[in-house]
């Protein structure tokens, strides 16, 4: 039957549709606006404009239709894909981390700050000690006059609203930061001892036990030398805008920095510094070995269940496929912890079901066969299921003229079957190359990065990928810019390998076509 609504009913619901989902968009661009102003960052508030008006635009007329379904995925793709590689390449030409963080008006507030002293009737506080959502320390402040809760970081002071407090008024709780216990309080109290929070020009909070106060600063800023003088002890540190650090006249640098564009090099410390580029030559050549060996482990273990299943006079293949993608259907994330527990060296199923004594984790080699162990273990029913999938989707003709001239078994298999497979197959086997290349899991939640040499930052079965996330996250000492460095490098390779496999799939399609 034909629609019967009159068409002014659809015509109306449609345009109120359209008024609802702009008023939504003009809602999040106000949201969206307030802290791009706050920040002063006029640049992101211009382009917020810009794709304000864009949607505006096209969706307030009638023609340009493909423009209405283009828009969404595009915007999508720059959000989630463009902006973040284009903001890890602009890290990668910076001094961003730890100590590097704020900019250079904070910098100065944070050092003046550090040279707090009490003074009498100033502003006391509980304290407690934790980190915020980003890994940042931060001083949880109650104030002991009115009860006030605060969190206090090298940057100021934020009101907490929602904060829990003991009996005592201390903070045990806050939302967005992690509150330590006191056994870490303990083992970071000299990284505490050297956070202050600035709250004025000349003043902070600082440090005292289990306590904080509010005093004034020994430390002063002159801007005619652009130096930071502590008239206590007469030291004075001069800015070197090229490192974003103050420093002494004997190269001391002050607690605080901040951050700069320091060019190329984060990329030339990879290629020049010995120190880095020994690590880094031989954790690539163990990321090619282990993407390398998951490909071809698992497309060779895939392949070959595929093609023992794909025999029509076979009976039961329907419940030995369901049991073959059974590893592939579980969280590999849980999977990979049992695994890491099945390879302990005491009681682990590995070791007593084959009468071994290996200890695993105690030596490079053998941790890297337990790593390529258990990733071909978790991926080789995808390869299956892909593998499976091409044979059925092989032409027969070709097969059965392969017959006819006497190819069977193996020749047939590596002159024929094998070849059409590759062709249809290569473009994945190309992505899982990728995915293995950046494996993060697999190595972190298997074996850590371990084993370590005494005093080495990498270990024997460390990435690319779990280096450069060591280096932003894993040490004492964050260095975010030479991690996205590393990504970049990253991104670099597997490009370059992917570009050159898919020439020679081409090269292939062109022989067997």
């Amino acid at each position: 039957m034909l629609d019967q609504r009159p068409k002014g009913s659809a015509t109306a619901a449609g345009l109120l549709i359209k008024i609802g989902v702009l008023a939504v968009v003009a809602a999040l661009a106000v949201w969206a606006a307030v802290p791009l102003i706050a920040a002063e960052a006029w640049w992101g508030l211009a382009l917020e404009a810009l794709v304000v008006a864009v949607i505006f635009y096209v969706y307030l007329q009638r023609r340009a239709i493909q423009l209405k379904y283009l828009i969404p995925g595009t915007l999508l793709l720059l959000a989630f894909q463009i902006l973040p590689v284009v903001l890890t390449v602009g890290t990668s030409f910076s001094n961003y981390g730890d100590g590097h963080r704020v900019d250079k008006e904070q910098a100065t507030e944070a050092i003046i700050a550090a040279g707090v002293q009490q003074t009498p009737g100033g502003a006391t506080y509980l304290l407690a000690v934790g980190e915020s959502a980003a890994g940042e320390l931060t001083l949880l402040l109650t104030d002991t006059a009115d009860g006030s809760t605060w969190a206090g970081t090298e940057e100021g002071l934020t009101e907490l609203d929602d904060a829990t407090v003991d009996p005592t008024g201390r903070i045990t709780a806050a939302p967005d930061y992690t509150v330590w216990d006191l056994a870490e309080l303990n083992e970071r109290q000299a990284e505490l001892a050297e956070l202050a929070v600035p709250t004025g020009p000349e003043t902070g909070i600082k440090v005292q036990g289990l306590s904080a106060f509010e005093g004034a600063s020994t430390r002063s800023y002159d801007e005619a030398c652009d130096c930071i003088t502590d008239s206590g002890t007469g030291t004075v540190w001069y800015a070197d805008n090229e490192t974003g650090s103050f420093l002494t006249e004997d190269g001391e640098a002050a607690l605080v920095g901040w951050r700069v564009t320091i060019g190329a090099d984060n990329y030339l410390d990879v290629l020049t510094d010995p120190d880095i580029r020994g690590p880094f030559l031989g954790i690539f050549a163990w990321n090619v070995m282990f993407a390398a060996g998951s490909v071809l482990f698992t497309f060779a273990i895939g392949l070959g269940t595929a093609m023992a299943l794909n025999k029509p006079s076979m009976r039961g293949t329907k419940v030995y496929r369901t049991l073959m993608i059974l590893p592939y259907a579980m969280p590999s994330f849980a999977m990979l912890l049992v695994w890491a527990q099945m390879f302990n060296r005491d009681f682990g199923l590995i070791n007593e079901l084959f009468n071994l004594n290996v200890n695993w984790y105690g030596g490079t080699w053998s941790a890297r066969a337990m790593v390529l162990i258990a990733n071909t273990w978790l991926g080789w029913p995808y390869m299956f299921l892909i593998s499976l999938g091409a044979l059925q989707a092989l032409p027969s003709d070709s097969l059965e003229a392969a017959k006819i001239d006497g190819a069977t078994g193996v020749t047939a298999f590596r002159k024929i079957t094998l070849p059409l497979l590759l062709i249809a197959l290569t473009p994945l086997l190309i992505s899982s190359f990728a995915f293995n290349f950046n494996n993060f899991n697999a190595i972190e939640l298997l074996s850590g990065g371990h084993p370590f040499g005494a005093g080495d930052a990498v270990g024997g079965t460390d990435l690319l990928i779990t280096y450069a996330f060591r280096q932003a996250f894993g040490s004492s000492s964050a260095d975010y810019g030479f991690a996205s460095a590393i990504s970049v490098f990253i991104f670099l390779i597997v490009a370059t390998i992917s570009a050159f496999m898919f020439r020679f799939t081409r090269n292939q399609e062109d022989v067997y076509s």
